[in-house]
């Protein structure tokens, strides 16, 4: 097991190579679809999805591979992650998703720094963003039994939920932030930010007490089975 100091570094690692793969697709798809916004969000969804599913695979032994505060978050409320180690995780995905940006804008010769300009706001989009969070957590929580499945059904998920949310699925705060910085097919007006951020805790807050509620529930059939089978009143 790596240290914290470690284990911060590798989430500040992956969440860098995930925003770089969600900008830098955007950037590519935008310049070789032009107006043809629909190939571009395909080549954007397909090139996410499967940089995620690489990087989940790659980096989950070594740090679990949140890459996510919502979902680090959600761990520390569950139980299953120590809340000290909470402020080294988030300050690791927020710098290493700003820092993906910058190699992003850099790689196809964009500022560095650029301040986007693209609107994402209304009531269908923050929805749109609410359920993108949401399913995001109960596919994590629903593989919690076989979490050999879960990076591949998190990037699966994640590579729909560009297209069925109105929002094109953020689902993750740190990369909201991050793509304020990058005026270009997968920017966010900063003043756009705030509401989504918001909107996905909701959502990750929401599908975290959905599954503490449905196992306390689990729990408690289970415990009225083997009751059951103790008194000899069930085959």
């Amino acid at each position: 097991m790596l240290n914290l100091r470690r284990r911060a570094a590798v989430e500040a690692l992956g969440t860098a190579m995930l925003v770089a793969a969600v900008v830098g697709s955007g950037i590519a798809a935008q310049r070789l679809f032009g107006a043809d916004a629909g190939l571009a969000l395909l080549a954007n969804a397909v090139a996410t999805g499967a940089a995620l599913l690489a990087i989940l695979l790659a980096l989950e032994p070594l740090s679990g591979a949140h890459l996510n505060p919502a979902v680090t978050l959600a761990f520390a409320v569950r139980g299953t992650f120590a809340w000290r180690n909470v402020p080294a995780y988030l300050s690791a995905q927020f710098g290493g998703a700003v820092a993906g940006t910058a190699l992003a804008n850099a790689m196809f010769a964009c500022p560095i720094i650029s301040v986007s300009q693209r609107v994402r706001s209304g009531d269908g989009q923050w929805l749109g963003e609410l359920v993108a969070t949401f399913g995001l957590l109960v596919v994590i929580w629903g593989c919690g039994a076989k979490p050999d499945r879960s990076p591949l059904a998190v990037a699966a998920y994640i590579t729909g939920a560009y297209w069925f949310t109105s929002s094109t699925s953020f689902a993750n705060p740190a990369v909201t932030v991050a793509r304020t910085l990058s005026d270009t097919f997968a920017g966010i007006r900063p003043v756009d930010a705030g509401p989504f951020v918001i909107v996905e805790l909701a959502g990750a807050i929401s599908a975290t007490a959905l599954f503490a509620w449905l196992s306390r529930r689990a729990a408690n059939v289970a415990a009225s089975i083997n009751t059951a089978r103790a008194a000899g009143t069930t085959p």
